[in-house]
Protein backbone atom coordinates (compact mmCIF):
# COMPACT_ATOMS: atom_id res chain seq x y z
CA UNK A 1 0.00 0.00 0.00
CA UNK A 2 2.85 2.39 0.95
CA UNK A 3 4.64 1.38 -2.06
CA UNK A 4 1.78 2.31 -4.15
CA UNK A 5 1.15 5.61 -2.92
CA UNK A 6 4.71 6.18 -3.47
CA UNK A 7 4.25 5.58 -6.96
CA UNK A 8 0.96 7.65 -7.19
CA UNK A 9 2.52 10.57 -5.53
CA UNK A 10 5.45 10.17 -8.01
CA UNK A 11 3.71 10.08 -11.04
CA UNK A 12 1.37 13.05 -9.73
CA UNK A 13 4.92 14.59 -9.22
CA UNK A 14 6.22 13.76 -12.43
CA UNK A 15 3.30 14.74 -14.58
CA UNK A 16 3.21 18.13 -13.09
CA UNK A 17 6.91 18.84 -13.65
CA UNK A 18 6.95 17.37 -17.58
CA UNK A 19 3.71 19.88 -17.86
CA UNK A 20 5.44 22.96 -16.47
CA UNK A 21 9.00 22.27 -17.57
CA UNK A 22 8.33 20.71 -21.00
CA UNK A 23 5.16 21.56 -22.12
CA UNK A 24 4.70 25.13 -21.53
CA UNK A 25 8.44 26.36 -22.82
CA UNK A 26 7.45 23.83 -25.74
CA UNK A 27 3.61 25.69 -26.62
CA UNK A 28 5.57 29.04 -26.23
CA UNK A 29 8.31 28.28 -28.29
CA UNK A 30 6.06 26.19 -30.89
CA UNK A 31 2.62 27.41 -31.18
CA UNK A 32 1.82 29.58 -34.22
CA UNK A 33 -1.30 30.73 -32.63
CA UNK A 34 0.56 32.34 -30.11
CA UNK A 35 1.77 35.95 -31.68
CA UNK A 36 4.38 36.78 -28.70
CA UNK A 37 7.59 39.26 -28.78
CA UNK A 38 10.82 36.82 -28.46
CA UNK A 39 11.76 38.91 -25.75
CA UNK A 40 8.64 37.72 -23.41
CA UNK A 41 9.20 33.81 -24.55
CA UNK A 42 12.87 34.46 -23.60
CA UNK A 43 11.09 35.97 -20.40
CA UNK A 44 9.22 32.40 -19.73
CA UNK A 45 11.64 30.14 -20.47
CA UNK A 46 14.31 32.33 -17.63
CA UNK A 47 11.48 31.76 -15.65
CA UNK A 48 10.55 28.69 -15.92
CA UNK A 49 14.56 27.30 -15.78
CA UNK A 50 15.59 29.44 -12.98
CA UNK A 51 12.76 27.69 -10.88
CA UNK A 52 14.14 24.44 -12.50
CA UNK A 53 17.79 25.48 -11.29
CA UNK A 54 15.89 26.41 -8.04
CA UNK A 55 14.25 23.19 -7.54
CA UNK A 56 16.94 20.92 -8.72
CA UNK A 57 19.39 22.75 -6.07
CA UNK A 58 17.00 21.98 -3.04
CA UNK A 59 16.45 18.90 -3.88
CA UNK A 60 20.24 17.77 -3.84
CA UNK A 61 20.82 19.80 -0.74
CA UNK A 62 17.65 17.59 0.91
CA UNK A 63 19.36 14.46 -0.50
CA UNK A 64 22.25 14.99 1.53
CA UNK A 65 20.68 15.99 4.35
CA UNK A 66 18.80 13.00 4.41
CA UNK A 67 21.62 10.70 4.19
CA UNK A 68 22.94 12.54 6.72
CA UNK A 69 20.21 12.30 8.88
CA UNK A 70 20.28 8.56 8.51
CA UNK A 71 23.96 8.49 8.94
CA UNK A 72 23.51 10.35 12.47
CA UNK A 73 20.46 7.99 13.34
CA UNK A 74 22.94 4.85 12.70
CA UNK A 75 25.33 6.56 14.57
CA UNK A 76 23.61 6.12 18.93
CA UNK A 77 24.05 9.36 20.93
CA UNK A 78 25.01 8.95 24.10
CA UNK A 79 24.37 11.64 26.93
CA UNK A 80 24.76 11.43 30.38
CA UNK A 81 22.11 14.00 30.88
CA UNK A 82 18.57 13.32 32.67
CA UNK A 83 15.63 14.57 31.18
CA UNK A 84 12.54 15.18 33.06
CA UNK A 85 9.38 17.01 32.38
CA UNK A 86 8.67 17.14 36.22
CA UNK A 87 10.31 20.41 38.49
CA UNK A 88 12.07 17.88 40.88
CA UNK A 89 14.25 14.67 40.37
CA UNK A 90 13.39 12.12 42.83
CA UNK A 91 16.29 11.30 45.53
CA UNK A 92 18.99 14.03 44.25
CA UNK A 93 18.81 18.22 44.49
CA UNK A 94 19.34 20.82 42.36
CA UNK A 95 22.52 22.66 43.00
CA UNK A 96 22.28 25.01 40.31
CA UNK A 97 20.10 26.18 37.89
CA UNK A 98 22.08 26.81 34.44
CA UNK A 99 19.53 28.67 32.28
CA UNK A 100 17.24 27.25 29.62
CA UNK A 101 18.48 24.56 26.80
CA UNK A 102 16.39 24.86 23.81
CA UNK A 103 16.60 23.08 20.63
CA UNK A 104 14.59 23.58 17.26
CA UNK A 105 13.97 22.88 13.91
CA UNK A 106 11.50 23.74 10.74
CA UNK A 107 10.78 20.32 9.06
CA UNK A 108 8.30 19.60 5.78
CA UNK A 109 7.44 17.04 3.64
CA UNK A 110 7.97 16.55 -0.10
CA UNK A 111 4.94 17.36 -2.39
CA UNK A 112 4.54 13.64 -3.26
CA UNK A 113 3.55 13.39 0.12
CA UNK A 114 2.20 16.32 0.99
CA UNK A 115 -0.32 14.94 -1.73
CA UNK A 116 -0.55 11.38 -0.01
CA UNK A 117 -2.05 13.14 3.04
CA UNK A 118 -4.44 15.41 1.22
CA UNK A 119 -6.04 12.30 0.07
CA UNK A 120 -6.07 10.84 3.67
CA UNK A 121 -7.56 13.80 4.85
CA UNK A 122 -10.45 12.88 2.60
CA UNK A 123 -10.44 9.05 2.98
CA UNK A 124 -9.52 9.19 6.87
CA UNK A 125 -6.69 7.58 8.92
CA UNK A 126 -3.52 9.03 10.45
CA UNK A 127 -1.42 11.01 8.02
CA UNK A 128 1.54 8.64 8.55
CA UNK A 129 3.60 11.00 6.47
CA UNK A 130 3.08 13.74 8.94
CA UNK A 131 3.80 11.73 11.79
CA UNK A 132 7.32 10.46 10.57
CA UNK A 133 8.06 14.29 9.43
CA UNK A 134 7.38 15.45 13.42
CA UNK A 135 9.01 12.12 14.53
CA UNK A 136 12.24 13.72 13.03
CA UNK A 137 11.78 17.00 13.79
CA UNK A 138 11.51 16.19 17.65
CA UNK A 139 14.50 13.95 17.27
CA UNK A 140 16.87 16.43 15.80
CA UNK A 141 15.33 19.30 18.20
CA UNK A 142 15.59 17.27 21.43
CA UNK A 143 19.23 16.17 20.27
CA UNK A 144 19.98 19.89 19.90
CA UNK A 145 18.46 21.06 22.84
CA UNK A 146 20.67 18.03 24.78
CA UNK A 147 24.22 19.49 23.08
CA UNK A 148 23.07 22.96 24.23
CA UNK A 149 22.72 21.27 27.70
CA UNK A 150 25.92 19.25 27.60
CA UNK A 151 27.90 22.88 26.21
CA UNK A 152 26.37 24.63 29.70
CA UNK A 153 27.65 21.73 31.32
CA UNK A 154 24.58 20.96 32.83
CA UNK A 155 23.57 17.08 34.39
CA UNK A 156 19.75 17.42 34.08
CA UNK A 157 17.10 18.81 32.03
CA UNK A 158 13.79 19.58 33.66
CA UNK A 159 10.28 20.91 32.76
CA UNK A 160 11.02 19.44 29.08
CA UNK A 161 8.65 20.71 26.75
CA UNK A 162 7.78 20.22 23.39
CA UNK A 163 6.35 23.27 21.01
CA UNK A 164 4.83 23.50 17.62
CA UNK A 165 4.08 25.89 14.90
CA UNK A 166 3.08 25.57 11.51
CA UNK A 167 5.21 27.92 9.42
CA UNK A 168 4.10 27.79 5.48
CA UNK A 169 2.15 24.56 3.84
CA UNK A 170 2.96 21.66 5.46
CA UNK A 171 6.11 23.33 7.10
CA UNK A 172 6.29 22.91 10.92
CA UNK A 173 8.59 24.28 13.63
CA UNK A 174 8.84 22.14 16.53
CA UNK A 175 10.83 23.62 19.81
CA UNK A 176 12.23 21.48 22.49
CA UNK A 177 12.86 23.25 25.70
CA UNK A 178 13.64 22.96 29.18
CA UNK A 179 15.97 24.30 32.41
CA UNK A 180 19.07 23.22 32.30
CA UNK A 181 21.11 22.13 35.82
CA UNK A 182 23.38 21.10 38.22
CA UNK A 183 22.89 18.19 40.75
CA UNK A 184 24.00 18.06 43.79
Amino acid sequence: MNRSRSMGSMAFVLGLFTVIFLGIPWYVLTSPDIDMPWWFKAAILCLIGGILVVLLSVAYEQKKKINALKTEAQIEMEHNILILNSSEIPGREISEILGVAKGHTIFAIWIGNDLSAMVRLILGGELTEYTEMMGQARKIATDRMIAQAEAMDADAIINLRYMTTSVIGSAAELLAYGTAVKLS
